[in-house]
């Protein structure tokens, strides 16, 4: 029974942690809006969640053949989904690629995102509650 519970909010519980994730990547670009040369980082929701549902968010080990090889850095990535740099609309003189209105606008959208997947959760968690005391 838990089994079939946890497949039912599975797909949520991605959704919910790659929205977390991005929500703190774009405050991380809001918050170094004034340092010189940050560059905007970003992730792909829609490939990061088919990735996540897929199971192949991992990044594959890699394999070394001896202990004094150093570790590989494949790119940066949160929980699984690789982080992109933003493209800027205007550079800047400082190498900086954070525009504050793409991001403000990122941010409101990610974060009524974020809100809706929670109030589906809990409307759903309502249903099962129900359906299992009536």
């Amino acid at each position: 029974m838990s089994s079939r519970i946890d497949e039912m909010f599975q797909f949520h519980q991605a959704a919910l942690n790659l929205r977390a994730a991005r929500q703190e990547l774009i405050a991380s670009n809001i918050a170094n809006a004034d340092t010189p040369n940050y560059k905007a980082k970003d992730i792909d929701f829609t490939s990061a969640l088919q990735g996540a549902l897929q199971g192949t968010s991992d990044p594959l080990p890699l394999t070394v053949s001896s202990a004094q090889h150093m570790n590989g850095n494949a790119g940066e990535t949160v929980l699984g989904a690789k982080i992109q740099y933003r493209v800027p609309l205007q550079p800047s003189a400082d190498g900086n690629t954070v525009d504050m209105d793409v991001e403000r606008a990122q941010f409101a959208d990610n974060s009524l995102r974020y809100e809706a997947s929670v109030r589906f959760v809990s409307d759903k968690v309502k249903d099962v509650l129900a359906a299992l005391q009536g």
